[in-house]
């Protein structure tokens, strides 16, 4: 009923042709914890290819390496991070980090925590929350590697993160979604639209409960790395229709979101959402979000 020719057929329609895609691996500096230390240099005397990624202010793919870039003394030191380039894209949308009370609802397993945390200097605090504490597990051996001190840690669904009491300056939503068939090879087997629907619902649901504790003149960054529009431009059509909730002009890689989706027409300012096909990177969705002023 679904399957590979299912979703291409949209993925057409939403005026991308299909096409199979290498990804190369990433990383990016910390450099909270890099105090000047050339990582590049060092990364290249071991025999490291690093290729800057244009997009990003401190992010490399990597272009060649004969062992794994997770397996250096640089990397356990913290000083870098492996981390896809355009989940690296999110974090960098929030204006004014330092010192602020920041959300991370979805955290684990910690890649965006821990770019917080550098784009925050170690200032202020981050509340990080996910479910599942094999998960967080990961999370928190991230942040001890990578010497992160304004993170706090709790097992929480985020749809109850108003049980924390709190309200945030920032709210950074890396919602669980469908992924794509960029990291996936066998994505096209295993997802129906009813996987895609059933994710959709969650993310609306932690959609309406960030809303709840977000700051009147807050920000939140929504994210996925799923091309399926339920899950990204219907949804933010939604959100501003029920929500009250609008966009903010942002300025990333990517490409404009569109405003008609399989004939329904949305609200116009989500083209402000920028839609990232895969290619030079995995596929991915980001859009940036305030109250209604």
């Amino acid at each position: 009923m679904f399957g590979k020719e299912f979703f291409v057929n949209r993925y057409r329609l939403l005026g991308w042709e299909f096409r199979d895609v290498a990804l190369k691996q990433a990383i990016r500096i910390n450099t909270v914890n890099v105090k000047g230390a050339d990582v590049v240099g060092r990364l290249k005397g071991l025999g490291v290819e690093l290729e800057k990624v244009p997009f990003l202010h401190n992010g490399y793919w990597v272009a060649r390496s004969d062992f794994s870039v997770g397996a250096t003394v640089e990397y356990l030191l913290g000083y870098y991070s492996i981390q896809e380039a355009a989940a690296q894209i999110p974090a960098t949308l929030f204006t004014d980090l330092k010192d602020k009370l920041v959300l991370d609802a979805c955290a684990a397993p910690g890649g965006k925590t821990v770019q917080l945390a550098d784009l925050m200097d170690n200032t202020g605090v981050i509340v990080a929350l996910d479910v599942n504490k094999q998960r967080l597990e990961a999370l928190t051996n991230q942040l001890e590697r990578c010497r992160v001190k304004n993170t706090v840690v709790y097992q929480l669904d985020a749809r109850h993160a108003s049980k924390l009491g709190l309200k945030f300056d920032r709210i950074m939503l890396d919602v669980p979604c469908s992924g794509n068939f960029a990291t996936d090879r066998e994505w096209f087997k295993r997802r129906t639209l009813r996987d895609v629907e059933r994710n959709a619902r969650l993310q609306r649901q932690i959609l309406t409960e960030a809303v709840k504790v977000l700051k009147d003149d807050g920000e939140m960054v929504y994210a996925t790395c799923s091309l399926e529009p339920e899950e990204n431009e219907l949804n933010i059509d939604w959100a501003l229709k029920n929500l009250g909730l609008e966009t903010v002009e942002i300025n990333c890689y990517g490409e404009e979101a569109p405003t008609e989706v399989f004939g329904k027409r949305l609200d116009d300012s989500v083209k402000r959402c920028r839609r990232i096909w895969p290619g030079k990177t995995q596929g991915f969705f980001v859009c940036k979000l305030r109250k209604r002023r």
